[in-house]
């Protein structure tokens, strides 16, 4: 059997509220860019990724001119010759960046196909381990009011979220201290409370930072500085008292290989859409599991959860599907705490693709 067709699509997704965060500024919607991969015998497999609001085209167009004519009439179950092609097929131009995004779709397309005809969820085929996963809420909200943000922290965990996680990086160290101790007061001392600078400080102001955080009981601190500074996030690991999340905006095998043998990282956070998808996410899992690491995750939870049930060293999934989940047929399960990964064939993720095409942005 052999690939037939690939049909790529754009769509901007509406967010139900503006979100911020202390790079990306506020947001009003999400790209959603989707891969329908289907073989001559009419198998299908469904693959996407997602952009903050911008790129989407050119990573459409690259899936589309560049990627599937090389991939077209090859033989689907050989996932890793394929990525390897995508990859110098767009090395040149590429080396991460949308070229990644565009390979991902695609790889994640393959393994669900797989997944499929061996009528196994993705979970039990990459390694089975554990189907139910430990999962915090992922808020996007620097720029809440502090009534907003206890607000949505209360209902966070009536919902029977059992962590929580929260946005800094406002102007005034001040200000974050503050609103992270007014979520302490919200969750109490127990629960699980990571924040996340998204790239914000400088190296010495990520260390004053966490720091200045640890009398607040952190489980991890976020994304202190741009991923690119290896040294200075082995700095901040070594001098700031708490342990250090990064990795969704790293793009390559090669980046987080880099970081977790330098000691820049506690927990290893690869984006199945954005590092190549689950052909290099499980090798980072691997890679982060021989330097005794836990690896976590973020945002499309409905695929992670997955990925992080195959593996051993799975620490905590991050809840949020950036306004996907109005769009979706069977919506993450929560129970006590703990994503439960779906028994359904493949990924499980399904479209309603009626309802989508509302949203498909015009190529």
């Amino acid at each position: 059997m052999s690939i037939s067709s690939i049909q790529a699509g754009l769509y901007r997704i509406p967010l139900p509220v503006t979100l911020s965060d202390s790079t990306h500024g506020e947001m009003t919607n999400f790209e959603l860019i989707t891969v329908r991969l289907e073989t001559n015998s009419g198998e299908e497999g469904v693959g996407f990724t997602y952009t903050t609001g911008m790129g989407g085209a050119a990573i459409l167009s690259l899936i589309e001119r560049e990627l599937t004519p090389v991939l077209l009439d090859s033989e689907e179950d050989r996932i890793e010759r394929l990525w390897e092609t995508m990859w110098w097929r767009l090395h040149y131009v590429g080396r991460g960046g949308l070229a990644v995004f565009a390979i991902s779709a695609i790889d994640i397309a393959l393994w669900d196909l797989k997944a499929r005809r061996e009528n196994k969820p993705l979970w039990r085929l990459l390694g089975g381990h554990d189907p139910r996963v430990l999962a915090y809420i992922g808020g996007i909200d620097l720029h809440f009011t502090l009534e907003e943000l206890q607000r949505q922290t209360a209902m966070n965990l009536e919902t029977g979220f059992k962590a929580i996680k929260m946005k800094v990086g406002l102007p005034r160290l001040r200000e974050d201290l503050d609103r992270v101790a007014a979520i302490r007061e919200v969750i109490g001392d127990n629960i699980p409370l990571m924040v996340d600078a998204n790239m914000r400080w400088s190296v010495e102001e990520a260390i004053r930072a966490s720091r200045s955080l640890v009398e607040h009981n952190i489980f991890w601190l976020e994304e202190p500085t741009i991923p690119d500074d290896v040294p200075g996030h082995v700095r901040i690991a070594r001098e700031g008292q708490l342990p250090i999340a990064t990795g969704e905006n790293m793009h390559t095998l090669y980046e987080f290989r880099r970081m977790i043998e330098a000691g820049g990282v506690s927990f290893p956070e690869p984006d199945v859409s954005n590092c190549g998808g689950i052909t290099v996410w499980l090798k980072v899992a691997h890679v982060a599991e021989a330097h005794n690491l836990p690896v976590t995750s973020h945002g499309v939870h409905d695929l992670h959860v997955h990925l992080l049930a195959a593996v051993p060293n799975a620490s905590y999934l991050e809840v949020h599907g950036f306004g996907l989940e109005r769009f979706i047929t069977h919506p993450l399960t929560i129970e006590d705490g703990m994503a439960i990964a779906p028994d359904r064939p493949g990924h499980g993720v399904s479209f309603d693709w009626q309802a989508l095409e509302t949203l498909r942005e015009p190529t």
